[in-house]
């Protein structure tokens, strides 16, 4: 039974971080895009495998947000490319219909070429995000700013849970470390008491 809850605790908080907290937002799509902010069409992300050389917010971004943003537009492609060089680039491309919003043309990078980002239709228009160097927040700003993405708030009972399961969480460390010292202290007894059973045994020979 106790792990029974266990299992249910941990999938209920690999629910709710998917569904709340940085990412989850809806992206403009035809029927609610603007003159200001345009469809998205899909996005394109690509960074190196190790964190090193100003990728590991674009790696963070990938794991922390984009699951979110994928949930919450589920019917936009969201195409991942994780490479071996280095030195190459950490962007991530957004796709527009037909035009790019004007916080995209400010905020685009001019001078990033990522040769694994699926070339644009003919009715789209791409803005590249260069996220070298940036932490996964700062990325998620950019994106937000960039696209025109609504942010969905928690309700009341998805925060109430969220706080619940975290100290939750925190409580399991306590309780890890606690059990963890009491093993600690039964094995120096029996340690102890072995010392202390060898020494009447020498005793004994003598």
């Amino acid at each position: 039974m106790v792990n029974l809850f266990k299992r249910m605790r941990k999938l209920r908080s690999r629910i709710l971080d998917v569904t709340v907290g940085p990412g989850a937002a809806i992206l403009p799509s035809p029927p609610t895009a603007t003159k200001e902010f345009p469809a998205i069409t899909r996005l394109h992300l690509t960074y190196a495998q190790k964190i090193y050389n100003g990728h590991q917010g674009a790696r963070h971004f990938w794991r922390q947000c984009l699951p979110r943003l994928k949930y919450h537009n589920p019917s936009i492609p969201m195409t991942v490319k994780q490479t071996q060089d280095q030195d190459g680039p950490a962007a991530l491309t957004i796709y527009f219909a037909e035009q790019v919003s004007n916080a995209a043309t400010l905020n685009a990078a001019k001078d990033v070429n990522d040769k694994y980002a699926p070339a644009a239709g003919e009715s789209e228009k791409t803005a590249v995000v260069d996220l070298k160097d940036l932490d996964w927040k700062r990325i998620w700003d950019k994106v937000r700013i960039m696209t025109g993405a609504k942010e969905v708030q928690a309700s009341q009972k998805e925060e109430e849970e969220v706080k619940k399961l975290e100290q939750m969480a925190v409580q399991s460390v306590k309780d890890r470390e606690r059990n963890a010292k009491i093993r600690q202290a039964k094995k120096d007894q029996e340690r102890m008491l072995q010392e202390a059973r060898g020494e009447v045994e020498r005793l004994r020979q003598t």
